[in-house]
């Protein structure tokens, strides 16, 4: 049961109203109601991250995965679990990214997103370690992508967790 109610979407007023207006009925958006404007800052943040970053999609839904898993928030796994499999992620791989990433479901990449994942989100800077082989791989912009990724799904775990947002009914729209 969630730590405090949630925000009844009539009662919004301002950007979140408009907010609202183009939002699945989800329990994040509900309790986010609270948070007033900031909650259309947040929503256009995390659409920023999803639909407008050049990180690849698969890649992307690997680190927010793992951070979900990292920070123990069911919601945002159960969330973005059903985003990955659109996205044509196997269950395998979704179910290895429990295990981390010496799993051997993942490629060369994929390990070494995971293991850039954790260390972000164990220690705030990733060390050289993990830094340098991705960067590698990707561009200026990527990493950046991907660090702003990580960050931005810490916070949503952080807030799903503490006012114990629950995961909707089969039957709600998502």
């Amino acid at each position: 049961m969630a730590r405090i109610p949630y925000f009844d979407p009539e009662q919004a007023e301002g950007r979140a109203k408009d907010a609202y207006a183009k939002l699945p009925k989800l329990n994040i958006f509900r309790m986010l109601g609270h948070s007033g404007d900031l909650m259309d800052s947040f929503v256009r943040l995390g659409n920023s991250i999803l639909y407008r970053a050049r990180l690849d999609p698969i890649l992307r839904e690997i680190a927010i995965l793992r951070v979900g898993v990292l920070c123990g928030a069911d919601y945002e796994v159960f969330q973005h679990t059903r985003i990955a499999k659109s996205l044509g992620l196997d269950d395998a791989k979704i179910a290895a990214i429990h295990d981390g990433p010496e799993a051997s479901a993942f490629t060369e990449l994929e390990r070494l997103v995971m293991a850039f994942t954790d260390d972000q989100v164990r220690h705030a800077r990733a060390s050289d370690q993990v830094f340098d082989p991705l960067a590698q791989h990707f561009s200026h912009r990527e990493m950046q992508e991907l660090v702003l990724t990580i960050g931005y799904y810490m916070m949503v775990s952080h807030f799903l967790e503490t006012f114990e947002v629950e995961i909707e009914p089969a039957t709600a729209s998502g």
